[in-house]
């Protein structure tokens, strides 16, 4: 199958070009730089030159494919916008001939009172509140023939990348003690990167329509994780205690989901699709 990828060369479309091409798809991806061109051919794909305002180039692409992957945001003022004119550009040039994977997050359903699934109610924060009424729009599309599928990792770890590093890991280097927000009791639904990987590769042959959370089973608390960040780091039990007003100074609005206290049952996508995650030990891989 021919794959088309945007953010190919990003910490979690790598992993999926590598699931693409380990499946023997031909995988392609668009490229916005001759440095991630390099990284996309290096994974095995073939670089696209442009970035997501080329619109042309995005619909031409995914007319030249079989299937489409969107992982790529480009920040900026008007992210919500750019977002969605490159997933329908795409939509319009795949057509019906195979699935579009579109991108979310779970971050959307907030504090989630226990343990939630995809149908529960969405409590957005700021920072993604705007990826709600786009997905909404790809998701309509099956209506006219298209196979638009939404995927909708947690937090993503694992391979030394990901928001914890930056935001946790990088930090405590730096300064020697981890931040924590808070009592740090609210549980994250998190996903290693290679497992959530899997998911964008088995969404290829979902049903249009389906929208899959990506977690694993074991879901710790922030505490749990601000802890086995600092043994990672050589500091361990080294903690900063931050007021979620002291967080969002420092880390901006991000800070906000990081202080949701959020399960997810990820049963979905291991009946639809099964898909199994390979990693069970996430403190143990984030402490090492």
């Amino acid at each position: 199958m021919r794959v088309f990828l945007t953010g190919g060369s990003g910490y979690l479309g790598a992993a999926t070009v590598r699931a693409l091409v380990r499946r023997g798809h031909d995988v392609s991806a668009l490229a916005r730089s001759e440095r991630s061109a390099a990284a996309v051919a290096g994974l095995g794909a073939d670089p696209v030159p442009g970035d997501l305002t080329d619109l042309t180039v995005l619909r031409d692409a995914a007319r030249a494919a079989d299937a489409v992957i969107h992982l790529g945001v480009d920040y900026a003022a008007d992210t919500a916008a750019r977002d969605l004119d490159a997933a329908l550009a795409m939509l319009d040039g795949l057509g019906g001939r195979g699935a579009y994977v579109h991108t979310g997050g779970l971050w959307v359903y907030g504090d989630t009172d226990g343990v939630a699934d995809e149908d529960a109610p969405r409590r957005p924060p700021r920072i993604t509140a705007w990826r709600e009424a786009n997905e909404r729009r790809v998701l309509a599309a099956a209506a006219a023939g298209a196979r638009p599928v939404l995927v909708m990792p947690g937090v993503v770890y694992g391979r030394g990348g990901g928001l914890i590093e930056t935001y946790f890991a990088e930090p405590a280097r730096a300064h020697g003690a981890v931040p924590r927000i808070g009592d740090g009791a609210g549980h994250w639904a998190v996903v290693h990167v290679d497992d959530a990987a899997e998911l964008y590769a088995l969404a290829l042959d979902a049903a249009p329509g389906s929208v899959y959370g990506a977690a694993a089973d074991e879901q710790p608390t922030h505490a749990e994780i601000v802890l086995a960040v600092s043994r990672a780091v050589g500091a361990p039990g080294a903690v900063e205690v931050l007021t979620p007003a002291e967080a969002e100074r420092r880390m901006g609005p991000i800070a906000e989901p990081f202080g949701f206290d959020q399960r997810f049952s990820a049963a979905r996508a291991r009946k639809e699709l099964g898909w199994a995650p390979a990693h069970h030990d996430v403190l143990g891989e984030l402490a090492s």
